[in-house]
């Protein structure tokens, strides 16, 4: 429920002040680990080529789950998250930089994707499969993926920041468009990106609920870094006009409902394949249930779903800023984990084998992604200041 509201809080804007040399601690981390990231590719790019692969899928998963709910902000025309949209395109819209960041995968993508170091000629399976598993088509795909989803991206922050200068309503109008489309072709974008790349390790294997799974983690992904952004802005002083703890709570209920819908997911697809018992199916499991594989996978479902829907049940601590905070940084954490286990047993089959890269390249990614975002934060207001549905915005309740 929502109150009427005469009077809405004046635009606000970051202040730079209040990072300090902090920024350019970040760059300065940023460069330094891709350095050392590309020093390691020439050393052991195997390893380089699956680390950075790993990071790159984390982070696309994150930036795309930011970006789903700019789009559902949009296709139900809410009001409760008007004062943390601005953040969530801002997130979304680094996607193009991540594309940048993922080039290197080009020269390493026959380590990554054995398909593309076989041949039709002599493997039968890839040539039943020679259609779509071909490696021009492969990379159309893929330019097509980031394309699309950063255009939508662009498209939905370009219209909120020209509202921003001229109040119309057509740009809400115009967003709800752009919303619309994309629900559809975004869900089978993204549905298609999980088959290319992470599933695209193995190309023996396959689930149809596959990109279900991958939109589930998205989203809670997605959630959890705005759950971040947005109190540690708060914390520091922003959005405390159009962002309180009636948020909190609304966000807390949205990361148990998607925790939940994970766990359904992920239960569904195991069942499935363990009770069908076809190879090429369970394939995937098998390898991740035997050895260290299977303590992580323990781990990921206790930490992924035991623990947040124990501790989100309740009201009153979804309502806590720190404590919700929390939830969403052990989110992230899981998250990670989750991508990970999807990733490295394709590498080490033998079981888990940590590596110095890995951690690199989450780092090196991430604090090139943290410091753009950073720069830009100043660059319009932090949160759509004209936006006919923030007066609801201000006065919601839950």
């Amino acid at each position: 429920m929502s109150a009427e509201k005469t009077s809405l809080p004046a635009p606000e804007t970051f202040d730079y002040k209040h990072v300090g040399g902090r920024f350019m601690g970040l760059c300065v981390v940023a460069v330094v680990s891709l350095v050392i990231s590309l020093l390691l590719a020439f050393h052991e790019p195997k390893q380089f080529a699956y680390s950075w692969f790993f990071a790159g899928c984390f982070f696309f998963t994150l930036l795309v789950g930011s970006l789903f709910w700019v789009v559902i902000h949009h296709a139900v025309d809410s009001c409760w998250s008007v004062g943390i949209r601005r953040q969530l395109e801002n997130v979304s819209c680094l996607l193009p930089l991540l594309a940048v960041l993922l080039l290197p995968l080009c020269f390493v993508a026959p380590l990554l994707w054995t398909w593309m170091a076989d041949s039709a000629a002599t493997n039968k399976e890839l040539a039943e499969k020679a259609a779509y598993l071909n490696i021009n088509f492969f990379w159309v795909r893929t330019v097509f993926y980031f394309a699309l989803f950063g255009t939508v991206a662009w498209l939905l922050r370009h219209n909120s920041l020209a509202q921003d200068v001229d109040g119309a309503a057509i740009h809400t109008i115009r967003n709800r468009r752009v919303a619309f489309f994309t629900i559809p072709v975004g869900a089978l974008t993204l549905t298609f990106w999980a088959f290319d790349w992470p599933m695209g390790l193995n190309f023996h294997w396959n689930s149809t609920i596959w990109g279900i799974y991958i939109f589930a983690g998205s989203v809670i992904g997605g959630l959890s870094l705005i759950i971040l952004l947005a109190n540690a802005l708060r914390s520091a002083g922003y959005l405390k006009q159009v962002f309180t703890s009636e948020h909190n709570y609304a966000l807390g209920k949205f990361l148990l409902a998607f925790t939940l819908f994970w766990s359904w997911i992920a239960f569904v697809q195991y069942l499935l394949i363990w009770y069908a018992n076809i190879p090429e199916e369970a394939a995937y499991y098998t390898l991740r249930t035997q050895g260290s594989w299977k303590i992580l996978g323990i781990i990921l479902v206790v930490g992924h779903f035991l623990v947040p829907f124990s501790l989100l049940l309740l009201r009153a601590p979804k309502a806590s800023a720190g404590f919700l905070g929390l939830i969403a940084g052990w989110m992230l954490a899981m998250h990670a984990l989750d991508i990970y286990i999807m990733v490295l047993p394709a590498m080490h089959p033998e079981g888990f084998h940590p590596a110095v890269m890995d951690v690199i390249a989450i780092i090196a990614i991430g604090a090139t992604l943290a410091a753009v975002f950073l720069k830009r934060l100043g660059d319009s207001p932090l949160w759509p200041a004209r936006d006919p549905r923030l007066a609801e915005a201000v006065n919601y309740i839950d």
